[in-house]
């Protein structure tokens, strides 16, 4: 039977007419997107319990996950405060003159991203967790970071990932 007939039965019209339909068809969910760490075993356990601590709303903002979903990764916001835990340690914590803060009793390295965005890496930790803030959430400077103190003391042991 060749594809011309075969679209021409009533069952294959419907099937082409749902593949048309369907691939039409996009989400109407706008959650951004972060890419999944991949850490050992050990550091995933400790940001699964991370993720358990997390908070509902950071800085006022309605906690909305990244796309695809994980327990290593966690939003707040539109566009997104990102949180990501597991992350490989950054370069820039060789170097000295490195720019940090400490809020609340939890160590952050600080990264002026090109595009005006934060982003803010634990120190001295067992794990290293990443919270990425856009550019036009940086008004309340370090604010954000409070709200994820307390949860990082409590999962993330003190040490060195």
């Amino acid at each position: 039977m060749n594809v011309s007939r075969r679209l021409r039965s009533p069952i294959g019209l419907s099937a082409l007419a749902l593949l048309i339909a369907c691939a039409g068809c996009s989400s109407t969910d706008d959650r951004g997107t972060a890419a999944v760490p991949s850490p050992g075993a050990g550091v995933t356990e400790l940001c699964r319990n991370l993720a358990e601590r997390l908070p509902r709303e950071v800085n006022g903002l309605k906690r909305r996950d990244p796309k695809p979903a994980s327990p290593l990764t966690a939003g707040w916001g539109d566009p997104a405060i990102i949180l990501r835990c597991g992350v490989a340690r950054p370069a820039k914590m060789n170097d000295p003159a490195a720019d940090g803060v400490t809020v609340n009793g939890v160590g952050w390295l600080l990264e002026e991203q090109t595009d005006g965005s934060f982003r803010f890496t634990t120190t001295l930790r067992k794990a290293y967790v990443e919270v990425s803030i856009p550019e036009q959430r940086t008004g309340d400077g370090v604010g954000p970071l409070t709200d994820f103190a307390a949860p990082v003391r409590k999962s993330i042991p003190e040490g060195i990932a």
